[in-house]
């Protein structure tokens, strides 16, 4: 076992501190990461804080990373040592059930290995990102193309697939539009790959106050939903509309956007239930939908296509030892559009 230096929560109430954890020792396939950054995501805070179920503590969390391949077993092909790999929000998963046979891993009948707060193959609970070093099965590591500036390319292991993959599946492209809800961490990926695909996009927020940044990404239209008249504005009209929120919406009224046979799809975790009206369905032939990440090939899939059109998530650089402010900031929407942890900071 290897010792690493890390950030972990000791309870659900307290702040992150710093700590050490234990790394199995390298497998035949396995790599040793040397981690260069780490994404703070809205998941890590939900799950710390126990708003998604209780947790075992002291847990390290964190599924957006980006590092170095310093060791690879005896057995691993598919990377090498000095390769640039990135790590998301998975890490094993049975492999064998048909959605896995089907490169659909994030879907596993038996239940995939999360990157923290999981039952690892050893019996042991998954320590994620906020930390120097992690030891990942290398068919479950990602290759970083050179072209996504180091540390912005972290994100893109959770918000990047967490958009990409709703877009790709329901078919975003040219004569779509498609209306992005939120402009998070999740929201202003959304923009940017939408965009990328040549749909028509708008983003739905709360206020105007990210409109400019909104027409950079990508987006043609910007309205805010704090004002009635956007939704009578807007009804029937879009094709796919991704809701990055993780907060209570008003369903039936963002739904009432949707064109004939139109889709919505949630990609926000709020922890509360979300009610709808079937009757808002039945209307125009509408569709909701939900979406996890990616499987690995489409993961890959998506670096490349960011890599391609010069796609990155916006970021501020933290040192570990803002961690816990960067959390606060978060809850409040204080932050455009990332953080990114330098690991280099926990010593």
């Amino acid at each position: 076992m290897k010792t690493v230096k890390a950030y972990a929560a000791p309870s659900a109430t307290d702040p992150l501190v710093p700590t050490t954890i234990e790394r199995r020792d390298v497998g035949p396939k396995d790599v040793l990461i040397k981690i260069a950054y780490a994404g703070v995501c809205h998941s890590d805070i939900h799950t710390v804080r126990g708003e998604w179920g209780p947790q075992q503590y002291p847990l390290t969390v964190g599924h957006e990373i980006v590092g170095v391949v310093e060791e690879a077993g005896s057995g691993a092909t598919r990377h090498k040592v000095g390769d640039r790999v990135g790590v998301g929000c998975m890490v094993n998963s049975c492999r064998e059930c048909s959605n896995c046979l089907q490169g659909e891993e994030q879907y596993c009948l038996n239940g995939n290995v999360g990157t923290y707060a999981s039952v690892d193959r050893d019996g042991s609970i998954t320590q994620g990102g906020y930390s120097t070093h992690i030891v990942v099965d290398e068919d479950f590591v990602l290759t970083v193309p050179e072209s996504i500036p180091y540390e912005a390319a972290a994100p893109l292991l959770c918000a990047g697939i967490t958009t990409y993959s709703p877009l790709s599946h329901w078919n975003a492209g040219p004569g779509k539009k498609v209306a992005v809800v939120g402009m998070g961490g999740l929201g202003h990926m959304a923009v940017k790959i939408a965009s990328a695909m040549g749909a028509e996009v708008t983003v739905l927020s709360q206020s105007l106050s990210k409109q400019e940044d909104g027409k950079r990404f990508g987006a043609e239209h910007y309205y805010a939903t704090s004002d009635p008249d956007t939704f009578k504005q807007l009804e029937n009209t879009f094709d796919l509309i991704i809701n990055t929120v993780s907060a209570k919406i008003d369903l039936d009224a963002h739904l009432s956007l949707l064109g004939l046979n139109g889709t919505m799809v949630n990609v926000g975790a709020p922890a509360d239930a979300l009610p709808l009206h079937v009757f808002t369905l039945f209307n125009q032939r509408r569709s909701f939908a939900g979406s996890g990440i990616g499987g690995i090939r489409e993961t890959q899939e998506m670096l490349d296509f960011c890599a391609e059109h010069g796609i990155a998530p916006e970021v501020e650089l933290i040192s570990a030892d803002a961690i816990n402010e960067a959390y606060e900031r978060v809850l409040s929407s204080d932050v455009r559009y990332r953080f990114v942890i330098d690991t280099a900071t926990l010593g």
